[in-house]
């Protein structure tokens, strides 16, 4: 049986984030884009440390393909987007997701489809550099920076 000082120091258990990554932010880390690379690498580490769960719509990866094969190569943008599909969970994007989106207000349609899917799988954030673009989002975006004073661990 325990006794009340075990009780005591047992810290509860903190639920780690759920938050939705933007392509902006996902380049930032394997392109190595400075200045937003030093923003955006402790997204990394604290998923490292199982203190936050990154996911991606599945639209992105295309996106991600297209832009680091033209800047790195076919081979290395091959690797990039395995190691998203290793190193993150992956939100479906399917005809009610995009029909959701298309109806939402605002001109950022790619947008839109993010703030869906963020929603469908009841996440927590999303982290983009442009938060002035989600700024209507039901689901909080925030940068990157802003990541620390939202985790508790």
């Amino acid at each position: 049986m325990a006794d009340s000082s075990d009780i005591a120091s047992a810290e509860p258990h903190v639920q780690p984030l759920q938050v939705l990554a933007d392509t902006n932010i996902v380049l930032d880390l394997f392109l190595k884009r400075d200045p937003w690379y030093t923003e955006a690498q402790p997204m990394w580490d604290e998923r490292d440390a199982g203190h936050l769960f990154v996911y991606l719509a599945a639209s992105v990866l295309t996106d991600i393909f297209y832009i680091c094969r033209k800047q790195v190569g076919a081979e290395q943008a091959r690797r990039i987007v395995d190691t998203c599909l290793h190193g993150f969970d992956i939100v479906p994007v399917d005809r009610s997701i995009l029909e959701t989106a298309l109806a939402l207000p605002g001109s950022d349609f790619e947008d839109n489809v993010l703030v869906v899917c963020a929603q469908v799988a009841s996440l927590d954030l999303i982290i983009t550099r442009n938060t002035a673009d989600f700024r209507d989002s039901p689901i909080p975006a925030i940068a990157p920076t802003g990541l620390p004073s939202r985790l508790d661990t």
